[in-house]
Protein backbone atom coordinates (compact mmCIF):
# COMPACT_ATOMS: atom_id res chain seq x y z
CA UNK A 1 0.00 0.00 0.00
CA UNK A 2 2.54 2.65 0.77
CA UNK A 3 4.48 2.13 -2.73
CA UNK A 4 1.18 2.60 -4.11
CA UNK A 5 0.83 5.96 -2.37
CA UNK A 6 4.47 6.94 -2.96
CA UNK A 7 3.75 6.10 -6.25
CA UNK A 8 0.53 8.45 -6.94
CA UNK A 9 2.69 11.23 -5.14
CA UNK A 10 5.22 10.80 -7.67
CA UNK A 11 3.32 11.39 -10.35
CA UNK A 12 1.30 14.26 -9.31
CA UNK A 13 4.74 15.77 -8.38
CA UNK A 14 5.58 15.07 -12.20
CA UNK A 15 2.04 16.15 -13.51
CA UNK A 16 2.58 19.55 -11.54
CA UNK A 17 5.91 19.80 -12.48
CA UNK A 18 5.22 19.74 -16.66
CA UNK A 19 2.62 21.82 -15.98
CA UNK A 20 4.25 24.76 -14.41
CA UNK A 21 7.17 24.14 -17.32
CA UNK A 22 4.22 24.53 -20.06
CA UNK A 23 3.33 27.99 -18.58
CA UNK A 24 6.79 29.56 -17.96
CA UNK A 25 8.61 28.32 -21.04
CA UNK A 26 8.39 31.08 -23.68
CA UNK A 27 6.32 31.32 -26.45
CA UNK A 28 4.00 28.40 -26.07
CA UNK A 29 1.56 29.06 -23.13
CA UNK A 30 -0.05 32.18 -24.84
CA UNK A 31 0.29 30.96 -28.60
CA UNK A 32 -2.53 31.09 -30.90
CA UNK A 33 -3.67 27.91 -32.75
CA UNK A 34 -2.18 27.87 -36.05
CA UNK A 35 -3.82 30.01 -38.87
CA UNK A 36 -5.26 32.64 -36.65
CA UNK A 37 -3.44 35.83 -37.10
CA UNK A 38 -6.33 37.63 -35.24
CA UNK A 39 -9.66 37.26 -34.03
CA UNK A 40 -12.65 39.76 -34.80
CA UNK A 41 -16.18 39.72 -34.57
CA UNK A 42 -17.44 39.37 -38.52
CA UNK A 43 -19.30 42.02 -40.21
CA UNK A 44 -19.83 41.68 -43.86
CA UNK A 45 -22.76 42.49 -45.75
CA UNK A 46 -24.61 41.92 -49.12
CA UNK A 47 -26.19 45.18 -49.97
CA UNK A 48 -28.70 45.67 -52.59
CA UNK A 49 -30.90 48.42 -54.58
CA UNK A 50 -34.10 46.88 -56.21
CA UNK A 51 -36.13 49.06 -58.73
CA UNK A 52 -40.15 47.88 -56.44
CA UNK A 53 -42.05 48.21 -53.19
CA UNK A 54 -40.53 44.71 -52.68
CA UNK A 55 -37.12 43.63 -52.51
CA UNK A 56 -38.17 40.01 -53.10
CA UNK A 57 -39.88 40.62 -56.03
CA UNK A 58 -38.45 43.38 -57.51
CA UNK A 59 -35.86 43.85 -60.18
CA UNK A 60 -32.29 44.11 -58.69
CA UNK A 61 -30.45 46.64 -60.42
CA UNK A 62 -27.39 46.48 -58.54
CA UNK A 63 -25.32 45.11 -55.77
CA UNK A 64 -22.00 45.69 -53.77
CA UNK A 65 -20.50 43.43 -51.05
CA UNK A 66 -19.13 45.38 -48.53
CA UNK A 67 -16.95 43.75 -45.50
CA UNK A 68 -15.45 45.95 -42.59
CA UNK A 69 -13.50 43.21 -40.32
CA UNK A 70 -10.75 42.74 -39.89
CA UNK A 71 -10.33 45.71 -42.68
CA UNK A 72 -12.83 47.63 -45.09
CA UNK A 73 -12.98 46.16 -48.02
CA UNK A 74 -15.30 44.37 -50.46
CA UNK A 75 -16.79 45.73 -54.08
CA UNK A 76 -18.64 48.86 -52.56
CA UNK A 77 -16.94 52.02 -53.50
CA UNK A 78 -16.02 53.74 -50.46
CA UNK A 79 -15.40 50.53 -48.08
CA UNK A 80 -14.24 52.87 -45.30
CA UNK A 81 -16.90 55.41 -45.20
CA UNK A 82 -19.56 52.97 -45.47
CA UNK A 83 -17.93 51.24 -42.29
CA UNK A 84 -17.32 54.41 -40.52
CA UNK A 85 -21.20 54.95 -40.82
CA UNK A 86 -22.46 51.89 -39.90
CA UNK A 87 -19.97 51.70 -36.43
CA UNK A 88 -21.29 55.21 -35.98
CA UNK A 89 -25.02 54.40 -36.10
CA UNK A 90 -25.21 51.23 -34.04
CA UNK A 91 -26.86 49.00 -36.67
CA UNK A 92 -29.66 51.03 -37.10
CA UNK A 93 -29.55 51.77 -40.67
CA UNK A 94 -32.96 54.16 -40.91
CA UNK A 95 -31.25 57.29 -40.18
CA UNK A 96 -28.41 55.99 -43.10
CA UNK A 97 -31.46 56.10 -45.37
CA UNK A 98 -33.07 58.93 -44.48
CA UNK A 99 -33.15 61.29 -47.52
CA UNK A 100 -31.14 64.51 -46.92
CA UNK A 101 -33.69 67.50 -45.38
CA UNK A 102 -32.28 70.02 -48.18
CA UNK A 103 -33.56 66.94 -50.98
CA UNK A 104 -36.10 68.51 -53.54
CA UNK A 105 -37.65 65.58 -54.67
CA UNK A 106 -41.07 65.09 -57.04
CA UNK A 107 -44.16 63.33 -55.59
CA UNK A 108 -44.39 60.24 -58.06
CA UNK A 109 -44.18 56.84 -57.36
CA UNK A 110 -41.75 54.83 -58.57
CA UNK A 111 -40.51 52.96 -55.73
CA UNK A 112 -36.33 51.99 -55.05
CA UNK A 113 -35.64 49.89 -52.06
CA UNK A 114 -32.49 49.04 -51.00
CA UNK A 115 -31.19 45.89 -49.02
CA UNK A 116 -28.55 45.48 -46.46
CA UNK A 117 -27.93 41.58 -45.38
CA UNK A 118 -25.30 39.19 -43.87
CA UNK A 119 -23.40 39.93 -40.28
CA UNK A 120 -22.52 42.69 -38.41
CA UNK A 121 -20.05 42.73 -35.51
CA UNK A 122 -21.02 39.06 -34.94
CA UNK A 123 -24.90 38.97 -35.02
CA UNK A 124 -26.96 38.72 -38.37
CA UNK A 125 -28.37 41.58 -40.15
CA UNK A 126 -31.22 42.06 -42.49
CA UNK A 127 -32.64 45.62 -43.54
CA UNK A 128 -34.87 46.75 -45.85
CA UNK A 129 -35.60 50.50 -46.79
CA UNK A 130 -38.02 51.62 -49.62
CA UNK A 131 -37.98 55.29 -51.50
CA UNK A 132 -40.88 56.56 -53.05
CA UNK A 133 -38.46 57.52 -55.89
CA UNK A 134 -35.03 57.27 -57.42
CA UNK A 135 -34.34 61.32 -55.78
CA UNK A 136 -34.94 60.34 -52.69
CA UNK A 137 -32.20 57.48 -53.01
CA UNK A 138 -29.78 59.70 -54.80
CA UNK A 139 -30.39 62.04 -51.84
CA UNK A 140 -30.13 59.44 -48.92
CA UNK A 141 -27.78 61.18 -46.15
CA UNK A 142 -25.15 58.28 -46.03
CA UNK A 143 -22.81 56.64 -48.11
CA UNK A 144 -23.70 53.37 -47.37
CA UNK A 145 -26.47 52.92 -50.43
CA UNK A 146 -24.60 55.30 -52.39
CA UNK A 147 -23.37 52.76 -54.91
Amino acid sequence: MRSITRGLGLGTAAMALTALTALTWPGTAGAAPAGTASLYTPSSLVLGVTAGPDAATGRVLRAVTLVCAPKPGGTHPNPAAACAELRASGSQLDELAEPASDAVCTREWNPMTVTADGVWQGRRLSYTYTFANPCGLWNSTGVLFDF
